[in-house]
């Protein structure tokens, strides 16, 4: 059921209308809100302009597709699809006409994704019917006939006779073989011959798709194939990448041999490059770094650390010396000396999964975020000037995940992660889990001739905090955690936790958020709410709005009201919980939801909407900007709004929009 507010019709429309074209367009996306990083993150793949090489588009994991042209920096260039979640792995610029590119894609969650045509170098896309859903993972022009093209999908191997405008099915339908298709090569002098690599070995044919032959001969046997490179100069030479594995041919495929050098534990080569000015020079990224042969695969040598994760790789035709390399977390990594050392290139790109986000109150122009899955590149970033530069802070994190990040009144940083509680202190993190935990014990009473037996709450040393943190609040002098194992709080400035005892009206669960005012706490499970009016000592558990099953977040406001976000809206309660009452606020699927003391409004975003609303404590009326992207966390630096977003960086709210719209 919907939960829009009862306006009037004409402002109903009128918001209905805003959200509705507030999302991103395939037709040149209007950024409303700025980008300012932390910057990194995932980057997949790598495209460069035939007419002008130091022209590179590089792909990314979100449908974005970024630009640079030498310039020392990325620019956000657009957006393949509405979709947030398109692999975008291949990118190829039509040999016949550089303003002609094409995108090979596919979904991260789901077997589906496509092929997306541009006619205007990259500005504006449109999907190729013929490949609507089809999760692309690979895709080759042919260098002697531009108008073929093959493309590589789990379901088989397409190709196009027309430049990419209409494919058909050129492996069997149905192939218990072919079919998984991760790498694709053309042979550069017949446009009939291709070369295939799946999930379980390679495959060529030699007529366009007629027949097909298995060229398994030398490979271990089940060989995921990443990737394949055919010499343009020798085409009979080629190269393969598997999971067990390099592998190399000088007979066009008939057998192949394995390629000694590289350490078995770097068990996943996702690619391969050969040096365009010299067909011995070839590299080979993997999920430990980046190997390179000077002699043709003779011997192999390990040119950075080995918890490098490569995706993709550039040398530049006019300076072999010049490159790039794609890589998880790091981002772009680029060389000027032919890979004996790696600088970041990643000014500008953004695609960071940030998580959490706190400004300091004492000095709004400092901005701390967590962020995940980025190991040592990782952690906390911090920016001093309101996010015009960022430095990473993540001495002691020792490569965590950082859930939650909060800051107590007296100014001290915390860090909830999936190995507990961390506090920045003199320039590194301390863990301070420390942990005692409630135990029931039995007391036995002498009344004279008469003994009573009772029970009694107690604590003892537990240990550390070892489970995820995901929410942390403060009040009154007490700090609250929600854990993956209940609620702690501690009462001498996070130095020891307590857990709190269990009790018919208290089972400890994964709790995901949690909020605190004076002495009222309140906590969110699953499908579960707590409350607590005497600082977590005791609690009481309390329903759900009626038709609600999950709450996601929670919130206090200056008064005691109560705050829930969840998939059906916004709910708030005056009287503890007893009742709840709908806010009027136009969205569902609430992605964040917190109070800000300093200008006494919950803030709220959605999973739906670009749309962050500011409400006042009484939620008699609102008010909302439109942010461009969607976002999560929201708060205030330097007189501006700052917003942080799931896989793009952090948001800073421009000149022209400081004035909210409000109804």
């Amino acid at each position: 059921m919907s939960l829009l507010p009862r306006t009037s019709s004409l402002i109903r429309i009128a918001i209905l209308s805003f959200m509705a074209v507030s999302g991103a367009s395939t037709c040149g996306f209007a950024q409303v809100w700025n980008s300012v990083g932390p910057y990194g993150g995932d980057a997949r793949s790598f495209a460069y302009s035939p007419s002008t090489p130091s022209y590179i588009l590089l792909g990314t994991t979100s449908s974005w597709i970024y630009e640079t042209d030498n310039a020392q920096q990325w620019t956000r260039l657009s957006k393949i699809s509405a979709s947030d979640s398109l692999v975008v792995d291949n990118i190829v610029f039509d040999t016949s006409n550089p303003r002609r590119i094409l995108v090979g894609a596919w979904k991260l969650d789901q077997p589906t994704g496509g092929v997306f045509v541009s006619d205007d170098e990259g500005h504006h896309w449109k999907p190729v019917p013929d490949m609507a859903n089809q999760s692309v993972r690979a895709l080759a022009q042919a260098p002697s006939d531009p108008k073929v093209w093959v493309a590589g999908t789990l379901s088989g191997i397409y190709r196009s006779q027309d430049s990419g405008v209409h494919w058909s099915l050129i492996s069997p339908m149905g192939s218990a073989e072919i079919h998984e298709v991760e790498s694709i090569a053309i042979d550069p002098l017949h446009p009939e011959i291709i070369y295939a690599g799946t999930w379980h070995l390679p495959w060529k044919t030699v007529d366009g798709g007629r027949t097909w032959q298995s060229i398994k001969q030398g490979l271990i046997v089940d060989s995921d194939v990443f990737s394949i490179i055919i010499d343009p100069k020798a085409p009979d030479t080629v190269y393969t990448s598997a999971c067990s594995g390099i592998y190399k041919s000088t007979n066009a495929g008939a057998d192949f041999h394995k390629i000694q050098g590289i350490p078995t534990t770097a068990r996943r080569t996702r690619v391969l490059m050969q040096d365009p000015n010299n067909s011995n020079i070839v590299y080979a990224g993997t999920t430990e770094g980046l190997y390179r042969t000077v002699d043709a695969g003779s011997t192999w040598k390990l040119m950075t650390p080995d918890d490098i994760i490569i995706n993709d790789i550039y040398v530049d035709p006019k300076n072999s010396q010049h490159i790039l390399m794609a890589t998880d977390r790091s981002g772009v990594l680029e060389s000027g000396d032919g890979s004996v050392s790696f600088h970041d290139f990643n000014q500008g790109f953004s695609e960071r999964q940030i998580s959490s986000m706190v400004v300091d109150p004492r000095n709004p122009n400092t901005i701390y975020v967590g962020v995940l899955n980025d190991k040592r590149f990782g952690g906390v970033f911090a920016s001093k000037d309101a996010g015009e530069t960022w430095a990473q802070v993540d001495g002691g994190l020792e490569n965590v995940d950082v859930y939650a990040l909060a800051m107590s009144p007296a100014g001290n940083l915390l860090a909830g992660t999936n190995r507990g509680i961390f506090r920045w202190n003199a320039g590194k993190w301390d863990n301070v889990s420390h942990r005692l935990k409630a135990v029931t014990r039995k007391v036995t009473h002498v009344h004279g001739r008469r003994r009573s037996v009772s029970t009694e709450t107690v604590y003892v040393p537990g240990g550390e905090i070892e489970d995820s943190v995901y929410g942390i609040a403060f009040a009154a002098g007490e700090w609250y955690a929600a854990t993956a194992d209940g609620v702690y709080r501690s009462e001498d400035g996070g130095f020891v936790w307590r857990t709190s005892p269990s009790s018919s009206t208290y089972k400890p669960m994964p709790f995901w958020d949690v909020a605190a005012h004076d002495n009222t706490v309140l906590v969110s499970g699953t499908s579960a709410l707590y409350l607590s009016l005497d600082q977590a000592t005791s609690w009481h558990s309390i329903p759900l709005p009626a038709g609600w099953r999950r709450i996601r977040y929670v919130a206090i406001d200056g008064t005691g009201r109560l705050w829930l976000g969840g998939r059906q809206g916004i709910a708030y309660s005056e009287d503890q919980g007893q009742s709840w009452q709908f806010s009027k606020v136009p969205i569902n699927d609430i992605s964040g939801l917190e109070y800000d003391p300093r200008n006494q409004r919950i803030m709220a975003t959605s999973y739906d909407s670009n749309l962050i609303f500011g409400m006042d404590s009484t939620a008699k009326n609102w008010t909302w900007w439109n942010a461009g992207w969607r976002t999560h966390v929201v708060g205030s630096s330097g007189g501006h709004l700052v917003a942080a977003t799931l896989l793009h960086g952090v948001l800073v709210q421009p000149e022209k929009q400081l004035a909210a719209r409000e109804f």
